[in-house]
């Protein structure tokens, strides 16, 4: 596979493109980490898989490899809705018609979770919608001007949720809103994995010290990719 930075007008993304290429495409939103190592081992796993994976930068250029959670934290509180859904928008585009996708998907986590189920209802030409455990706060941030849930129906892709079970972020109540949100849908399959006592993060490595989430992840990743794979050869 080729990996390295691309320039999408002022923005830099990652890209990992597996060998000969790809016209399927998954844009892949991190959670607060940003764009560091474990997140390109995520984008060189979906390489792996046979799609070309694009990672879009939250914070342009700072990540967990150089920069404080606690500052992180500070920038993921400075997001706008719109201004990030305008950023992605663009990074679609720019797979459509320089990376020459004929399918494009959509993969996040926790931040990056909420923001695919966002894209998913903005673009109905998406090919899936993948959520792990998505940030979906109750009550909503003041920055949080879209609500994921009310919008879910309106996503035609088939999606998959990977929800944790000891989220402390997507509670419970949240957890089932969603589900029947999704499930209220007239288009578009809804899969949704639920893991008992894995924590909101599960995917993160940092958290695989517990048996419990590493366990989740380890089960839950393959069959991720799995459903982006399949619902792309659509």
């Amino acid at each position: 596979m080729t990996t390295g930075s691309v320039t999408v007008g002022e923005l830099t993304a990652y890209l990992a493109q597996p060998e000969g290429g790809s016209d399927t495409v998954m844009l892949l939103l991190p959670m607060i980490n940003g764009i560091d190592a474990q997140v390109r081992e995520y984008a060189d796993d979906v390489a792996a898989s046979g799609a070309t994976a694009l990672v879009w930068d939250p914070w342009h250029g700072p990540s967990l490899d150089d920069t404080a959670k606690e500052r992180l934290f500070e920038l993921m509180g400075e997001l706008d809705d719109e201004a990030c859904l305008a950023e992605m928008a663009a990074l679609l585009d720019y797979a459509r018609r320089e990376l020459g996708a004929r399918r494009v998907g959509v993969m996040g986590w926790c931040l990056g979770g909420r923001f695919a189920l966002l894209l998913g209802a903005r673009d109905a030409d998406l090919a899936n919608v993948v959520a792990y455990h998505p940030s979906i706060w109750d009550p909503a941030p003041a920055n949080h001007a879209l609500d994921a849930i009310e919008l879910a129906p309106s996503i035609t892709a088939p999606v998959m949720v990977l929800h944790a079970g000891a989220d402390t972020i997507l509670s419970t109540e949240s957890f089932r809103a969603l589900q029947a949100a999704l499930q209220s849908r007239e288009t578009g399959a809804t899969i949704v994995h639920a893991y008992p006592g894995a924590a909101h993060g599960f995917s993160a490595r940092a958290r695989h010290d517990d048996p419990v989430n590493k366990a989740a992840w380890e089960i839950s990743w393959p069959q991720a990719l799995a459903f982006a794979t399949a619902t792309s050869a659509r």
